[in-house]
């Protein structure tokens, strides 16, 4: 079983930045696509940001396109992502996904086939 720990979260005024953290147990065929979701209250949970391990490619929703980067560290079994010049509409619980497959832009997470962390919140408000 794949075990993601997202970190990172927290509370900034709008413009300011946060990197969250998704450290996963094992770099594997399962974490070939890595992705980053992101769900508000009261709304459909969307993807944010994914980057695919075989040709490091990465991709953005329209919404976060140029203010968020997604990376990997490898070695460190770990995906962040740089959040900057935040908008209090990214307010969200930020959710990891993991799976070798993609789907639409992202990771294909569904039945059992990839895996989600517990999510990490980030607020921002003035």
């Amino acid at each position: 079983q794949l075990q993601l720990v997202e970190s990172g979260g927290g509370s900034v005024h709008p413009g300011g930045s946060l990197r969250l953290s998704c450290a996963t147990s094992r770099n594997t065929y399962d974490t070939r696509c890595m992705a980053w979701y992101r769900q508000a209250p009261g709304k459909e949970r969307e993807g944010v940001a994914r980057i695919y391990s075989g040709s490091g490619s990465t991709y953005y929703a329209d919404s976060v396109r140029g203010r968020f980067t997604i990376s990997q560290d490898s070695a460190k079994n770990t995906v962040y992502l740089q959040m900057n010049n935040l908008k209090p509409e990214d307010t969200a619980m930020y959710y990891c996904a993991a799976s070798p497959v993609l789907s639409s832009g992202f990771c294909k997470v569904v039945g059992g086939l990839g895996y989600w962390g517990q999510g990490t919140q980030v607020t921002v408000s003035s």
